[in-house]
């Protein structure tokens, strides 16, 4: 042990004085045990990424995962309850930290299996499965960092000032739910210092930059008929149909006269109509928004209005019976927000990706630390390690292979952060480095 922790001092030298931090912290006695605990867990940290996985939990149906992470949690040591939005919590002995470090997973799915059997693990390891990558592999983590947090009686100071939370609904049209509640609550969110979000398994990535999303349904609907006895009565699929042409040419144009600012927009679903020799009564269309840019999102909304306008008047102006009406509702809306370079939380992320020798880069994506980025919390969302892909597909997979990585870098952040910014001090030390 000294022998080694004499490489690590040498070692950080010639690092920046983060990293040197880190490279100290790495070599303590508790710190060295906990980063061995998680190659020796192996197989209970894989059989509970099963175990969960196999629970069913789509967007807004997450209640018999969150009670089983709730009772593992509690079986583990810690105090652990679900609130009123369904978010599991929990903190390590009554602790009342301060600023705490709020380390969190999403406990939904974009798609979920029909029965348990549908999550397997195939002969050559890997675990296959709706949801076993985004985000099984947040949620073992979460319970990995649980149980080696109070196994490792050194990290019990580091355990008190950490706030685990398992939250609902992150995907889709869940509109990021769990977090804006969390984030809703004033006396809850005084205590907390900064948010580590854990999703998925790339190491790869830090996101550090909020992706601003909008979401919206397009609705088109008129009486209806048949397809030659009511010829020229109006279409809503003929008029949906004209409004995604040409808000698809206006935005062409609009995101390519941004770059390298980048804007997507996607028509993820498309409705309308009950059979091939019938006028439809009805149609609907999803439209998916993203922007590095708020402004440029809004822009794109105020085209979209502008085409289903156009396309409304169009219809109704040619159509010889039968007038039809339009709606738009707004499905969602993800804010952006920015992390700092000069944070504390980006400086150690960087410090300890350094010391690993992991090769990470700074981007930019929509996830649960949109909200408390929003709000000019320090947040970053990281991956936990393992291999993993077919993300939101049934042919979904995650490989344990390379996931004790991912786990040490958690756990080194974490001790890094609390070192820095231990229990008194005010959230606002997590900020600037």
């Amino acid at each position: 042990m000294a022998t080694q922790t004499r490489t690590l001092l040498t070692l950080g030298r010639r690092l920046s004085p983060h990293a040197r931090r880190v490279s100290q912290l790495a070599g303590q006695p508790g710190l060295f045990e906990a980063q061995r605990w998680f190659s020796r867990e192996r197989p209970w940290i894989n059989e509970r990424h099963l175990q969960l996985c196999r629970i069913a939990a789509p967007t807004f149906f997450e209640q018999q995962r969150a009670e089983w992470f709730c009772d593992q949690l509690t079986v583990i040591g810690w105090d652990a309850r679900i609130d009123r939005a369904g978010n599991v919590l929990a903190t390590y002995a009554n602790g009342e930290p301060g600023p705490a470090l709020a380390v969190t997973a999403h406990l939904d799915t974009v798609l979920a299996p029909a029965r348990p059997e549908e999550i397997v693990v195939t002969p050559d390891g890997r675990l296959t499965g709706p949801g076993v990558s985004d985000n099984g592999s947040g949620l073992a983590a979460l319970l990995a960092l649980a149980r080696v947090l109070v196994e490792t009686p050194d990290l019990a100071g580091l355990a008190r000032s950490v706030l685990l939370i398992a939250n609902v609904g992150e995907e889709g049209e869940g509109n990021l739910s769990g977090m804006r509640y969390i984030c809703g609550q004033t006396s809850l969110l005084a205590r907390i210092g900064a948010f580590v979000v854990l999703d998925g398994p790339s190491i790869e990535h830090v996101t550090a930059q909020a992706l601003a999303s909008r979401r919206f349904e397009i609705g088109f609907s008129g009486p209806g008929g048949h397809s030659w006895n009511d010829q020229g009565s109006g279409n809503p699929v003929h008029a949906l149909a004209m409004a995604i042409t040409s808000f698809g040419q206006a935005a062409d144009t609009r995101i390519a006269s941004a770059n390298p600012i980048r804007c997507s927009y996607n028509f993820g679903v498309i409705e309308g109509g009950s059979s091939i020799n019938s006028i439809a009564a009805s149609a609907r269309a999803k439209l998916d928004l993203r922007c590095e840019e708020s402004t440029l999102l809004d822009e794109l909304a105020a085209t979209l209005t502008l085409a289903v306008e156009r396309a409304l008047e169009h219809q109704n102006r040619t159509s010889r019976t039968g007038r039809l009406a339009a709606k738009i509702k707004e499905l969602g809306s993800r804010p952006g927000g920015k992390l700092s370079e000069s944070s504390v939380v980006l400086q150690t992320i960087h410090a300890v990706d350094a010391y690993l020798n992991i090769r990470s880069r700074v981007d930019c994506a929509s996830t649960d630390a949109n909200i408390p980025l929003s709000l000019g919390l320090p947040a970053i969302s990281i991956g936990t390690g393992g291999q993993g892909g077919g993300a939101h597909s049934s042919q979904e997979w995650f490989l344990s292979e390379g996931r004790e990585l991912g786990l040490r870098r958690i756990l080194l952040l974490l001790a890094s952060l609390h070192t820095q910014c231990g229990a008194g001090e005010t959230t606002g030390s997590f900020r600037e480095a």
